[in-house]
């Protein structure tokens, strides 16, 4: 097992490495920009090591950095957490050639996944559904109208070194074509220092559906079951549950089944998740894998109670899979992400000093955050500052539970979305399990 891992991320999922560390008796080192240094990740671990400035690039991105601090401190493994190195091929290579594990797949594995294109043809070759779509990138635009016609109108046009949304516009008809392809790969370049597109047909009104999967280094990828993470705003999850209201057992068993099969396509090691759309007639594509822990990843924590990010230590060092499995029906799980953005402002962020900070607590909530009374909120990073999860019997019980804690949770100070969820977890439609990925284009934003 090792003895010391440098945790190359921020906030409350280095937060949250941290404490699984000390469980494990693994000491920890923390990295932080200037703007961080009162952030807990910091205060709690063993070792800390500035790596400079606010800017994301100049410091969680500056892997000369992060490296100049594993070898100061003798670190003998790194976890990237997820978003800014948690899939970058280059560093688990940096990694690898000073002799530091890096906990996750291997750099053959990201790129594999990481780039759409030989995702996509990674997946057809291993009998996963697709989306159809054109079979690489589209050179120029009378080519990609030439597609789009073989497909039929709505498609959608996604950056092939996408995510988050960038880079992704949908045409409805062909007059519209030319204008969001230049936009596409103007964005696209900007965002990934690649502008390569693709084309997809456009699922209506579809379901995000992922699957967790969790690969040992002996050859076993099991699944986990599913998360729907249908409610999301210019596709970026706002909430996450499990199971889906919208799946049956034999699509789970189905979803699940082509999940595994994605990452035994690549002899997946460590924790991803395998992304679906699924449309109203329940049929499954696939979207993309994540190679890395994700966000959402304490939904499945509670589903199977059992510790995702301990599993990825575990993995890495060499340990084969625990045999923890998911029981459909046990339990229900929701996971809200509390924002500093004001909801009712095209959720606009809301960096600034938290005055006052209470976080709901009782039976089957869980609040994971790096964020306390006096807490600075930078400017310069992502918005989230907690993870506000409950657990029940059933959904219905789950979503008067989620209410309760939403109406504990006080953040003053700043904007939060918690006046949004209140919103959500009231509204007919979503109790009811009617919503899909663009439920929230018609949502009633006034306060």
């Amino acid at each position: 097992m090792f003895k010391k891992i440098l945790i190359a991320n921020r906030g409350e999922i280095a937060l949250r490495i941290v404490r699984t560390c000390k469980e494990m008796g693994i000491k920890t080192v923390a990295v932080y920009s200037t703007a961080d240094r009162d952030s807990l990740h910091v205060r709690f671990s063993d070792e800390a090591v500035c790596i400079g400035p606010p800017s994301g690039t100049a410091s969680y991105l500056n892997i000369p950095q992060i490296m100049a601090a594993v070898e100061i401190t003798n670190a003998d493994a790194v976890h990237p957490g997820y978003g800014f190195l948690a899939e970058n091929a280059e560093f688990a290579e940096v990694c690898a050639d000073y002799g530091v594990k890096f906990i996750g797949p291997t750099p053959d594995m990201m790129r594999k996944m990481g780039d759409k294109i030989t995702a996509k043809e990674t997946m057809i070759a291993a009998n996963v559904p697709v989306v159809p779509g054109s079979e690489g990138l589209i050179q120029d635009i009378p080519e990609g109208l030439e597609i789009a016609e073989e497909i039929g109108y709505p498609i959608l046009l996604k950056a092939t070194a996408g995510g988050g949304g960038k880079g992704m516009r949908i045409v409805r008809e062909a007059e519209e074509f030319e204008t969001a392809w230049q936009q596409a790969r103007q964005e696209a370049g900007a965002s990934f220092g690649n502008d390569g597109i693709y084309i997809e047909k456009f699922v209506e009104e579809p379901r995000h559906i992922e699957i967790q999967i969790v690969g040992d280094q002996y050859g076993k990828v099991v699944h986990l079951s599913e998360r729907d993470c249908s409610i999301q705003r210019r596709h970026q999850k706002l909430v996450e549950e499990c199971p889906s209201p919208f799946m049956t057992d034999d699509l789970r068993e189905r979803m699940g089944e082509a999940a595994v099969k994605a990452g035994e396509a690549i002899k997946y090691e460590g924790c991803g998740t395998v992304e679906f759309l699924v449309d109203k007639h329940r049929n499954f594509y696939f979207m993309e894998m994540n190679t890395r822990i994700q966000v959402e990843h304490p939904v499945t924590e509670e589903v199977i109670d059992h510790d995702l990010i301990k599993e990825q230590i575990k993995i890495a060092a060499g340990e084969p899979l625990s045999g923890k499995h998911y029981l459909p029906g046990s339990v229900h799980v929701m996971e809200c992400r509390i924002n500093a953005e004001d909801p009712f402002n095209g959720f606009r962020p809301s960096p600034g000093k938290i005055q006052y900070f209470h976080s709901p607590k009782g039976h089957g909530v869980r609040v994971d955050t790096h964020a306390y009374a006096g807490y600075m909120i930078p400017p310069y990073y992502d918005s989230m500052i907690a993870k506000l999860i409950c657990k029940a019997q059933t959904r219905e019980e789950c979503i008067r539970k989620m209410q309760r804690a939403l109406d504990e949770f006080i953040v003053e100070g700043v904007k939060t979305t918690i006046p949004f969820h209140k919103k959500l977890m009231a509204n007919e439609d979503f109790r009811n399990g009617n919503f899909h990925t663009r439920f929230l284009d018609t949502f009633d934003f006034d306060e």
